[in-house]
């Protein structure tokens, strides 16, 4: 029965709770100056971030991907057997950038590298602007004395330092400024956003960021077929040659003996031979030039459609702290943070005098 008296005793009734409520309501009253002064102090700390904090640029570029549907190549391997090409070690059927692995070959170091190492303008390459538009070189003043590195030197003849400032640079921009998704994942449309507070930087650097990595897929990607082209090529033009040495080599013999005598076989051997090897040149030639046909259809097929939906023009699209909203937000979380301020105290003085 004593315990549960005291459970009981315990419970807060719905008259406690408004009395408090009205108490603390009255104590706020008193220290209105105090609130007012918290307001005043938000609304001007929202003022100052409103107009010092510098807008944010985002260059978007969209474009869709398309890629290779090998079922008609199929089709056309099982008609070309009938004929006795064989398609098997022409075509590639490579799944190395498929799906989603072009989005993480934007976030990739190499990519981001080349792409910081491209021009800005004039003389200065991106990594240039980005290294004094962030004044990196005061930043990183006491690790990296920034006026011995030249970046435009061959990324062979970089130094340790250089490498490793392309790297970290990379890496900021990788989690700060890049953003690569798909808006909808049922469709082949990729959106890549560069935001930054320079507006020309974001401009260039998605630019540049967009053609060095489409153009490292598209040759990635048919890089097999291409090869395979280029010595069925090589392969049509030496057996072409050969073909016209033997055609050749069977003119002069037969200029030899003009009125070759029937009677005397002997005497036409050297001919037949020439005869033989112009049939097996052109018979070699003819299933080469078959085979090279079939490659360039099959190497048109194997390349991925890339078409930019939209390209980023100026002025870019911006994101800032409106003055409006920032004065409001100050206020508000200042006179938040007052009022819990004078809770707390008036917890503390109330404890205290108990005790």
């Amino acid at each position: 029965m004593t315990e549960q008296k005291h459970i009981l005793d315990d419970k807060i009734t719905l008259r406690e709770v408004f009395l408090r409520f009205g108490f603390w309501i009255s104590y706020f009253k008193t220290k209105w100056v105090l609130l007012l002064l918290a307001v005043a102090v938000g609304v001007v700390l929202g003022a100052l971030v409103s107009v010092l904090k510098k807008p944010i640029y985002h260059a978007e570029t969209s474009f869709v991907l398309e890629e290779t549907d090998m079922s008609s190549l199929g089709q056309m391997s099982g008609l070309a057997s009938l004929v006795g090409i064989n398609l098997g070690s022409i075509g590639s059927a490579s799944g190395l950038f498929q799906g989603d692995n072009i989005m993480e070959l934007y976030r990739s170091d190499n990519m981001l590298g080349k792409t910081l190492l491209s021009p800005y303008q004039d003389n200065v390459l991106l990594i240039d602007r980005f290294i004094s538009f962030n004044k990196l070189d005061k930043k990183w003043d006491d690790k990296v004395d920034f006026s011995k590195l030249d970046f435009s030197l061959p990324r062979e003849a970089f130094s340790v330092t250089q490498d490793s400032v392309v790297k970290e640079i990379a890496k900021i921009i990788r989690e700060k400024h890049l953003y690569v998704e798909k808006p909808n994942r049922k469709l082949t449309i990729i959106q890549v956003n560069i935001s930054h507070k320079d507006e020309t930087f974001a401009k260039v650097f998605n630019e540049t960021l967009v053609e060095i990595v489409n153009k490292f897929y598209l040759e990635t990607k048919t890089k097999k077929t291409a090869e395979n082209l280029e010595i069925l090529q090589s392969q049509a033009d030496s057996v072409r040659k050969i073909l016209d040495q033997s055609l050749l080599a069977l003119a002069s013999t037969s200029d030899q003996r003009p009125n070759l005598n029937p009677l005397f076989q002997s005497a036409g051997v050297e001919t037949r031979k020439k005869q033989i090897d112009v049939q097996a040149s052109t018979a070699v030639y003819s299933e080469i030039v078959k085979n090279l046909e079939m490659a360039k259809v099959n190497h048109r097929n194997n390349s991925p459609l890339i078409q930019i939906i939209d390209a980023p023009f100026y002025p870019l699209r911006r994101t800032e702290i409106k003055l409006v909203k920032a004065i409001i937000a100050g206020g508000l979380i200042m006179l938040f943070l007052m009022m819990f301020a004078l809770y707390l105290y008036q917890l503390y003085q109330f404890h205290i005098k108990n005790d």
